[in-house]
């Protein structure tokens, strides 16, 4: 049975106040969601270190890649964070100098790691094998209750005489499982994830435009239901139970960099990010809240493109977000401590609430960043 946490210290002011004013937010504005990987812990899939270990250790790697995983490593040598995605994109961004090399006919079209040298193929079956052992992990049988609750609490009526905005709500999901997809799923919610068709399908950005959707699901680092095959760059979703002549061309469809190489081929993550950029600005003359939860912003290029979508909204985009930090620190504490922005942005951390000029310290643990948590106060409990 699970324990819940006690919410009672959220029933006093100001955080009271706080949480009415995010109730306030969301009833009043446009909605996005950005989803990291704490939020995908209460349904026990692993958070970042612990996927990193089982992937390393995975029996889908080879003594190649295990050798090239071990030299990676050793790159990051006294980088305390450092984790499985940083490895293979550091892997990524070898493979491309490789490929520059080779496309340019240069003789030396190898590489130099860890001792040992490397083909442009081995580094390819290196970074394929470790994607499927990233997704061998993740890909196990999982609880998605607090993740439905999340979905009816966003899509529904919260409290009486507090109803929800009617427009599209935009999912910016950094994480490779489909449990915020399956959650909208199960709630009978039209939504668009890229994807034409069903338990088979191929890629089709103009889903998102359609009308009448409930909610766009953007996977900007690929999806392990997304597969790819050799003759086609673009994501494909294909039943488990299919034998197909293919088959053995399919790769898993995640990538946590986005470097030169993919950008030159039709891939879809341009296009994502391109979607993404274009559902933070508010529509003309109306406002749009980004809630932030389970994201630790170790992620450059989208705390570069949040920050940016913050400066130029003139003041039409409020940030939200929940932090496990006592305090704001790195991006957040620069926008706390900026005159120009730090009214937009409201951060909910384990040991306080900031916004502007107000700083309310807690001498208690607030459980308001836990994602199960924050589904229970959008759910209307304190």
């Amino acid at each position: 049975m699970t324990i819940l946490d006690d919410l009672s210290v959220l029933g006093d002011k100001p955080f009271a106040d706080a949480i009415t004013k995010l109730e306030e937010l969301l009833t009043q504005s446009g909605r996005a969601f950005l989803i990291g990987a704490g939020c995908s812990k209460c349904a026990s899939l692993p958070l970042m270190a612990e996927l990193t270990d089982k992937t390393l250790s995975s029996d889908l790697l080879d003594a190649t890649t295990k050798n090239i995983l071990t030299a990676l490593k050793s790159l990051f040598d006294g980088a305390a964070t450092a984790n499985i995605e940083d490895y293979l994109s550091e892997l990524i961004d070898l493979l491309a100098i490789v490929v520059r090399r080779e496309l340019r006919g240069a003789s030396k079209n190898q590489v130099d790691l860890g001792g040992a040298i490397y083909s442009a193929q081995q580094l390819r079956d290196a970074a394929e094998q470790i994607k499927r052992g990233i997704a061998d992990v993740i890909n196990c049988k999982v609880s998605i209750d607090t993740h439905q609750r999340f979905i009816k609490a966003v899509h529904h009526t919260r409290r009486p005489g507090k109803s929800t905005s009617d427009q599209t709500v935009d999912y910016l999901v950094l994480n490779y499982d489909t449990l915020i997809e399956d959650a909208l799923a199960l709630a009978r919610l039209p939504f668009a994830d890229g994807i034409e068709g069903g338990a088979t399908g191929w890629w089709s950005p103009s889903t998102f435009d359609r009308s009448e959707l409930a909610a766009r699901v953007f996977k900007l680092h690929g999806s392990i239901d997304w597969c790819e095959f050799s003759n086609d760059p673009l994501p494909r979703r294909v039943g488990n139970s299919l034998q197909i002549t293919s088959a053995n061309d399919r790769q898993i469809l995640i990538w946590p960099a986005s470097t030169k190489y993919r950008e030159t081929q039709l891939d879809p993550y341009a296009q994502l990010a391109d979607r993404a950029r274009r559902a933070l600005p508010p529509r003309r003359g109306s406002q749009c809240v980004l809630v932030m939860c389970g994201y630790s912003f170790g992620d450059a290029h989208i705390n570069h493109e949040i920050d940016q979508a913050l400066r130029e909204s003139a003041g039409d985009l409020t940030i939200v977000a929940f932090t496990s930090d006592n305090e704001p620190g790195g991006l957040l504490q620069a926008w706390n401590s900026d005159s120009s922005v730090k009214d937009q942005v409201l951060i909910f951390a384990k040991r306080g609430f900031f916004h502007g000029d107000q700083a309310h310290p807690a001498t208690v643990d607030l459980p308001w960043w836990k994602f199960e948590n924050i589904t229970r106060l959008l759910g209307g409990e304190r």
